[in-house]
């Protein structure tokens, strides 16, 4: 069900698989990518929704939640501080994707003792975006979001998961899809991902040509203790194009956090 909250003075929704939370589950707590909404996570909440509490937000500016769109990831990361106090998510597993791992990653450097765990998925210590793509926002928006709906899933997927991109992406402001991707482009953290003592699930499509593996293993490299897999068959939409291999993964790691 969706529910809402108000957030720095603006209506926010958010996905909760319950009004009240076991106490005996542990808690996931999303957060989608550039341009997105809760629904990229579909084949997750309502796969997961009996074993977990499970909470899935709109960022501001995006699907039902009112607001504006953030151009800096830090500034993101300060919203979700708030939200969490607000919903009073106890120390939630923090999964994001694209931008949401973005925002995971510096959620965890600098708020790492309000989380169990993060799982950044399509992510990057850097994750710079073509100057081109920003600029044609600003022109063809309709254009770019084409684009970035062929390469955001393996050729295999495109016939099955492109419109469906296409439709999310289309959904959201250019101007705020812009301001997402500019802050991840602004993004760089390298220096600072070693300082994450939070137990780190790194995740990424094999087939990712967004954010290519390459970036993921940067990241289980050079964060302690962090573990990484590829899920196949998959690219940068990891989670909705092999949703079964992908949950696997996602559960046994939250399980096995104590």
């Amino acid at each position: 069900m969706v529910i809402f909250h108000e957030i720095n003075g603006a209506k926010t929704a958010c996905w909760v698989s319950s009004k009240n939370f076991s106490q005996e589950k542990k808690t996931l707590f999303f957060v989608h990518g550039s341009g997105g909404d809760h629904r990229i996570w579909i084949e997750q909440y309502t796969r997961m929704k009996d074993e977990f509490n499970i909470a899935v937000v709109d960022l501001p500016g995006h699907g039902q939640s009112h607001g504006r769109g953030e151009q800096d990831v830090s500034q993101y990361v300060e919203w979700i501080k708030k939200f969490i106090g607000v919903i009073a998510l106890e120390k939630p597993v923090l999964i994001g994707h694209s931008l949401g791992a973005a925002i995971s990653l510096v959620f965890a450097i600098k708020y790492g003792g309000m989380l169990s765990a993060i799982v950044p998925v399509g992510g990057g210590a850097r994750m710079p975006v073509n100057a081109m793509i920003l600029e044609g926002l600003k022109t063809d928006p309709a254009s770019v979001i084409a684009l970035a709906a062929k390469f955001s899933v393996t050729r295999e997927n495109r016939e099955r998961l492109s419109r469906t991109v296409i439709e999310g992406l289309s959904r959201c402001n250019p101007e705020t899809l812009y301001g997402d991707l500019f802050a991840c482009d602004r993004l760089d953290i390298v220096g600072e991902i070693a300082s994450i003592g939070k137990p780190t699930f790194v995740m990424c499509g094999a087939d990712d040509k967004m954010t290519p593996p390459a970036l993921s293993q940067f990241l289980k490299d050079n964060i302690p203790c962090a573990q990484l897999t590829l899920i196949e068959n998959a690219g940068h939409m990891a989670m909705l194009e092999n949703a079964e291999a992908f949950n696997g993964a996602l559960k046994s790691f939250a399980l096995s956090i104590t």
